[in-house]
Parts: C-alpha cells; structure tokens; sequence
C-alpha cells in the first residue's frame, strides 16, 4: 500500500510538472510579448509569429503593453507568463537594461527567452532575431546625404530613450550623416511611443531651429510614431515635401506621405519575417536544435520610385489575416 501511495505520488507531480510546462496536453506554449500591439508593424510580426506558430506545432500566446510606453505592463507580462510556466518566452523589450531581471528570472525557472526586434543587455536569451538597426539606420544617413548633394543641416528627432533598437538607428543615421558632410543641428530630442507626443516635439524642433527659414534642411525619424508625428508637424507648419525627410517603418499614412513627396524615403523593416523567424528559433531551441545567437532579417529603403515593384509590396502588405 505505501508503494502505491508513493507510485501515484509520483505520477501526480510528474503530471503538474507536464501540465506546467506544456499546458496539459503537451503542447509547446511560447508567449510572445511585443513592445506594443496599436501600430501596424506589430500587427504584421503577430502574424508572422502564428504562421511560425503553426508550421512548427506550438501555440502561440500573443500579449503586449497596448501603447510602447507602458514598460510596467511588459514588466508584468513577462512575470505573469514566467509564473504560469509556458514552455518558453519571445521578447521585444521595451527597455535593453529594466527587463534584464525578468528575463534572468524566466531563465531561472527553465523557460527560455528569445529576444526580437530590440536587443537586451546580458547573455541569459537563446537568440537575438531583429534586424541590424545600426546599419538600417546607415541606410537612411546615406540616402540623406545623396538627397542633400552632401551639404545642409539635419534633425534628428529620436524615438525614446533606452529603446535599443531605435538607438540604434539614430546612432547609425549619424555617424553616415556626418561621414557624408551633413552638420547635424538636434539630436536631443525625443518624440515618444505616440503620434500626439511625436507631433507636439516635432513642432518644438522644427521651430527651435527655425526649419520654415531655413535653419534645417532634412529631418529624420527612427520609427513609425515619430516618423507619422513629424509629417504631421511637417503639414501643419507648410513644410511638407520642402525638408528632405526619411522615416522608419511603413503605415498607409506614412506610404500616402510618400506618394504625395511629402516623404523621400521609408527605412522598412520585414515585421513579417521578424516576427516568423523569432517564433521558429525559439521552437527549435525548444526542440533541442541548434540557433545562431544573432539572426538578421534585413531592412530595405522604400522610396517613390520602388514602391511599386513586387519586392517591396510583398514587403509593405505581407499575408497578415
């Protein structure tokens, strides 16, 4: 009888542990946390990541602060998942050093951590799969520097500090900006995760440096609130399509900018193919199979006159439903 009792013992913490880890059925569960989930980029790497989701066998459980500021949220999302014990965690952190702790502590608990789209101070992730926002952001500093013929005034209007990835960009944009000639007028000065905050500090840039009088020639943005919040403040003020601007990121409002010349340039991620490979990488790793520590899904400069080839329309409208 104690034999029995310490048999069925057993197989009751056998079946918790199983239930823990794969949701009773064994299943593999990977939770995967955005920065955000109200931009259209977001909603293009969710779908990515179901495609991943179904062709590899898991499930995917898809939740994320609402707006790209709430670093509290994400905090909480990733403690909440590491406390139910899915089988591992796809990150995009909000900040590279304050999700470090929650990360180490998912790691702790056996649940493996992928980062996405934004990197992550420390070495406790299985991989890092985003793309090379330092060269993204060279991209958009050369094509500057070409549009301006190598001389003028620039802005910078950065996104939000401790953002990785659009540091990143900004730090990259810079550093061709000035290679090429450029004299960079503001790079202090930070729009924020929404299009109202983008728009309000857009307007403060642009007349700080008396852009209407020609105290800035080109401007750049590092991501999608930023860039839409500076067409924005471009419009208002009858600037639009006299700057030169480049943005990041794609929305129908932004490629409606770019049609009308209001844009010269969109530095467009694949969110798509972010969003597909993190979920691939992590179910492998789940699986035993090895992973490169860093995966690069590229970035292309959409302009007017690409716009319309087939590369990049499969780009800027990928199979989201």
């Amino acid at each position: 009888m104690l034999n029995r009792r310490a048999l069925l013992a057993s197989v009751a913490v056998v079946a918790a542990f199983g239930c823990k880890k794969g949701g009773g059925s064994g299943a593999l569960k990977i939770a995967v946390i955005p920065k955000g989930t109200t931009h259209e980029f977001w909603k293009a790497v969710h779908a990515g990541a179901e495609k991943a989701g179904k062709e590899a066998n898991v499930e995917i459980i898809w939740k994320g602060p609402l707006k790209e500021d709430d670093l509290k949220a994400q905090i909480d999302v990733v403690q909440s998942f590491t406390a139910q014990g899915v089988s591992g965690i796809v990150l995009a952190p909000l900040s590279d050093k304050a999700l470090v702790g929650s990360v180490k502590a998912a790691v702790d608990q056996k649940i493996p951590v992928v980062i996405f789209d934004s990197d992550l101070a420390g070495q406790d992730h299985a991989s890092f799969v985003a793309t090379d926002n330092r060269a993204a952001g060279r991209v958009a500093g050369d094509e500057m520097v070409r549009l301006l013929g190598g001389k003028g005034k620039v802005a910078v209007l950065r996104y939000q500090e401790g953002s990785a990835s659009t540091n990143h960009r900004e730090e990259g944009f810079l550093e061709a900006a000035r290679k090429g000639g450029l004299e960079i007028v503001s790079d202090n000065q930070y729009g924020g995760a929404t299009t109202e905050s983008a728009l309000s500090k857009s307007e403060s840039l642009l007349s700080a440096q008396n852009a209407a009088s020609g105290g800035v020639n080109g401007v750049f943005a590092p991501n999608e609130s930023t860039t839409f919040g500076m067409l924005l403040a471009l419009q208002k003020s009858g600037l639009a399509g006299k700057l030169k601007f480049l943005g990041f990121d794609a929305s129908d409002k932004l490629l409606d900018g770019l049609k009308k010349g209001e844009l010269d340039g969109l530095v467009v991620q694949d969110p798509f193919k972010i969003g597909y490979l993190a979920v691939k990488t992590m179910a492998a790793h789940l699986r035993k199979e090895p992973v490169e520590k860093r995966v690069d899904t590229g970035a292309k400069l959409v302009t007017k006159q690409n716009l319309d080839t087939p590369e990049i329309q499969t780009l800027l409208h990928p199979p989201i439903q």
